[in-house]
């Protein structure tokens, strides 16, 4: 088992997730077919792994089922494969030039009067084409965890490290105010959103198209590997704290709609994460949620599938044991690691005494990142409330 050896350079800084540790070992009975939170005993999630490996022996059994398990996340959501989507039409404003990297405020459409909302954020005096990294972010009480400080620490210094990235909002968060979090089709709906993200991202000119990256945690982590499995431009994974064989993640848009479960097939997001390979990914786990087995579980599960492609190398696994649930900087010190071998990053130029340096980041006010503003208001064409985008989603 190949890991990473990180040494915690900073104190952890925690947040509140959203998703209840409480739902650990509280199996889910749902008559709705939905495999939700903690479904599975700890036991039971290890005990399906095995279960499911009898349905393949090589390369091509394992493809035959990844292609079942990723029509079933399609069918699960209800998502077309050439979605109606809107012109991407972005507007952009308020650019701000730190030390090394630029901010601005973006907002595009995915579903016509749907808007994905967020910040770009770009390297200074770069010459030639850099690597794109989409940022979604996790749960949060406040619902503004895009503006939150250790948001902002991650999209920087991997702009610092050359890197064009683009952060955006999850429904009802930051400036997503269109419908509620808890919509039913909430997971079909940041699904059509992290496509329409990876299309603005790739349409820009200064970003190569065959060095695109993603991470996110907890249920950024979950948008992290549904992407990933979903489209094959997205080139490198680091999905952190959220692969687990018996957590089905604890919120409507991770699990609200039928995609672990079908007429033809049962699945976990373990599977769906090994739908990366074999793309490289870093799954960063620790040791006080759910994937405080990755080491011995989930982490052995993905890297039999890489053995496949003989990809075993392009598979990691961080496990911090006495860590908890975020994205914190040993985490993140991890990810810019993984990020820059495999995307070509200049980890050099966020170092100092060869340590990552994170201190020349300037962290913003939250009104300074926000996109909709009296001076630069929603477009009346947005729509709004749950029934209206319900209808859309349709």
């Amino acid at each position: 088992m190949r890991k990473l050896n990180v040494s915690r350079v900073f104190l952890v800084i925690s947040f509140v997730t959203g998703v209840s540790a409480t739902l650990l070992g509280q199996p889910n009975h749902s008559a709705s077919g939905l495999r939700q939170g903690a479904y599975f005993t700890e036991k039971k999630g290890y005990k399906s792994l095995k279960a499911f490996a009898k349905t393949y022996q090589d390369k091509a059994s394992w493809e035959t089922r990844a292609a079942l398990i990723r029509q079933g996340i399609r069918d699960g959501m209800t998502l077309p494969e050439k979605p109606d989507f809107a012109p991407l039409e972005p507007i952009r404003h308020s650019v701000r030039e730190l030390n090394g990297y630029t901010v601005e405020n973006v907002a595009f459409e995915s579903l016509p009067g749907i808007y994905v909302t967020g910040n770009l954020y770009k390297p200074l005096n770069v010459t030639s084409k850099s690597p794109g990294i989409l940022c979604p972010h996790g749960h949060m009480a406040s619902l503004d965890a895009r503006l939150k400080e250790y948001t902002q620490q991650r999209c920087a210094t991997l702009a610092r490290m050359g890197a064009v990235v683009f952060t955006y909002d999850m429904l009802d968060y930051g400036d997503s105010k269109q419908c509620s979090h808890k919509l039913p089709s909430a997971l079909k709906l940041q699904t059509l959103n992290s496509l329409r993200a990876l299309d603005f991202l790739t349409s820009l000119a200064e970003v190569d198209t065959s060095r695109i990256g993603m991470t996110g945690e907890s249920g950024g982590g979950t948008q992290t590997f549904l992407l990933t499995a979903l489209d094959p431009r997205i080139k490198v994974s680091v999905p952190v704290v959220m692969v687990s064989s018996y957590f089905f993640g604890g919120c409507t848009c991770e699990s609200g709609m039928p995609i672990h479960q079908r007429a033809t097939h049962q699945t976990s997001n373990v599977e769906i994460a090994a739908l990366a390979a074999p793309r490289p990914m870093l799954l960063v786990s620790d040791g006080k949620d759910w994937t405080k087995h990755t080491p011995d579980v989930e982490f052995p599960y993905i890297q039999n599938i890489y053995n496949y492609y003989g990809a075993k190398d392009q598979l990691e696994n961080v496990h911090l044991p006495d860590e908890g649930h975020d994205y914190g900087p040993s985490k993140r010190i991890a990810a810019y690691a993984f990020l820059a071998n495999k995307l070509n990053l200049d980890i050099n130029k966020v170092l100092k005494n060869d340590q990552i340096d994170e201190t020349p980041n300037k962290i913003l006010e939250p009104a300074m990142l926000q996109v909709f503003s009296a001076e630069h208001p929603r477009p009346a064409k947005a729509v709004m409330g749950d029934g209206a985008v319900m209808l859309l989603l349709k």
